[in-house]
């Protein structure tokens, strides 16, 4: 991950192609290190979480999550989103390719995303027996109940665009206006005063984060349960088989 800060923005920039910007130990361990940093930085007002590569973030790292565990992989990214619901400055998302799981986790979690039209959302859960449970914990409370319903069920892929209209993302631009759209907006929070900022993200914050207490760890529980039954098995097992 690299870490650089600009006119009091912060940019997190996840950066481990190899697994397409998968939310693995170390990639958790130096965004929430780097949010701590962020959060102390007196003159950083503004963080903006964006990637390198074709893919914004992949999900959970896979590997890993079979070795510890999916409760724990699922409370990781329900950490991770409340991490960033509490954060005392506002978090600006810049999604330049696809993302997937708990990468629109992280999206939706975020208080602004800007996305190019071109990238693509997709809730692929139902197809391998599973559901998004943790990351229905921020994305339920941005997107419309037919939305969800529609995206939800049968797994299909939307674009950037798609993504503006169900309220899953802010803004959706062409890829060549990404980058100025999303720093006028950065441009314009950080014109903000610090303490009007923190409260202000806080009382419009407040539902998602109780929301998250309150089904962040039932939700977890059904990640895990779900994953580890013989259906889900079966069908992720058809699906590496169609892949090869």
């Amino acid at each position: 991950m690299h870490y650089r800060i600009d006119d009091h923005v912060a940019s997190l920039v996840l950066d481990s192609q190899h697994n397409r910007n998968a939310l693995s130990r170390q990639l958790v361990g130096e965004l929430l290190e780097n949010l701590d940093r962020a959060e102390n930085d007196e003159d950083v007002k503004v963080v903006l979480i964006r990637a390198k590569g074709p893919t914004f973030c992949s999900g959970a790292d896979m590997a890993e999550a079979r070795e510890d565990g999916m409760e724990k992989a699922a409370h990781v990214l329900v950490d991770l989103q409340r991490r960033i619901a509490t954060f005392a400055k506002p978090v600006v998302t810049r999604v330049q390719g696809s993302v997937r799981a708990g990468g629109i986790g992280i999206v939706a979690a975020s208080d602004i995303a800007v996305t190019a039209e071109h990238a693509t959302y997709a809730f692929t859960e139902v197809r391998l027996g599973l559901t998004p449970a943790a990351i229905s914990l921020s994305v339920l409370p941005r997107m419309t109940d037919r939305a969800a319903a529609l995206t939800f069920l049968t797994g299909d892929v939307f674009d950037g665009r798609a993504a503006e209209q169900m309220g899953l993302v802010t803004r959706a631009v062409p890829a060549d206006l990404l980058n100025l759209e999303t720093d006028e907006i950065c441009a314009s929070l950080a014109k903000g005063n610090p303490q009007g900022l923190r409260e202000t993200k806080r009382l419009i914050g407040q539902p998602l984060v109780d929301r998250i207490d309150r089904y962040g760890d039932d939700l977890a529980k059904l990640s895990a349960r779900l994953f580890g039954s013989e259906e889900a098995k079966a069908a992720m097992l058809a699906f590496l088989n169609r892949k090869k």
